[in-house]
């Protein structure tokens, strides 16, 4: 099962592979070269599937619980002053994303879209310090029943060159239904309340709408 922002790209991909391994086939003499460019375009089909895949997973919903937005490995646990909306010390952990995980984005939490903002920036790789405020970007927030405002955002990395975000500002939302999607590489950030318990530690391996990064006592 593909996700939908990959329909366009793996058809053309599909296209392209058929029409240059033709072409190598037809005016490629040398067995070992024509071999080797059908071999790396068919690797090429691969890795775009791989990008672009969605499994069906069996999510748990839970009021109490924060779950992680994407699949990836967590980076980042720190206490930080966002600026953007709360303007006041959070919780911050970060999930990095290799362009081999499934790069669908998540609500880690259900409620009310209460803010939803896109912003245009820089392509820095998805682990620079200076990322989460320069690079292109977008910010959820939603508001959830046991936790209040919960904050997302998904950040552009060095090859990431779109970022697709489906929150709208004032639309009831469920955790784990998608929120975004991030094309080739990238990091999101989640922004809990100071003081709420975390499940997760630094280099954990993490699944979107899966793994639990918080709770509520």
């Amino acid at each position: 099962m593909f996700h939908k922002e990959g329909y366009k790209i793996i058809f053309f991909t599909l296209v392209l592979v058929i029409v240059l391994s033709l072409v190598a086939d037809y005016f490629v003499p040398n067995s070992i070269i024509r071999g080797g460019i059908i071999i790396s375009l068919i690797i090429l089909l691969v890795l775009i599937l791989q990008f672009f895949r969605n499994p069906k997973r069996h999510f748990q919903k839970e009021e109490n619980q924060i779950l992680s937005p994407v699949d990836g490995k967590v980076v980042v646990i720190e206490e930080v002053f966002e600026k953007e909306y709360f303007n006041e010390k959070r919780l911050q952990i970060s999930v990095f994303m290799s362009p081999l995980n499934v790069h669908v984005t998540r609500y880690p939490v259900g409620g009310e879209v209460v803010y939803s903002k896109y912003h245009p920036g820089k392509f820095l790789v998805a682990w620079h310090p200076k990322s989460s405020e320069e690079n292109e970007r977008t910010t959820v927030v939603v508001k959830s029943k046991n936790f209040g405002a919960i904050l997302h955002r998904q950040i552009a990395g060095a090859l990431a060159k779109r970022i697709v975000n489906y929150a709208k500002e004032g639309e009831q939302v469920e955790q784990t239904d998608d929120s975004g999607f991030i094309k080739f590489g990238s990091r999101v950030d989640v922004f809990l309340p100071i003081g709420t318990p975390v499940n997760v530690t630094l280099n954990e391996k993490v699944k979107g709408g899966i793994t639990v990064l918080a709770h509520n006592e």
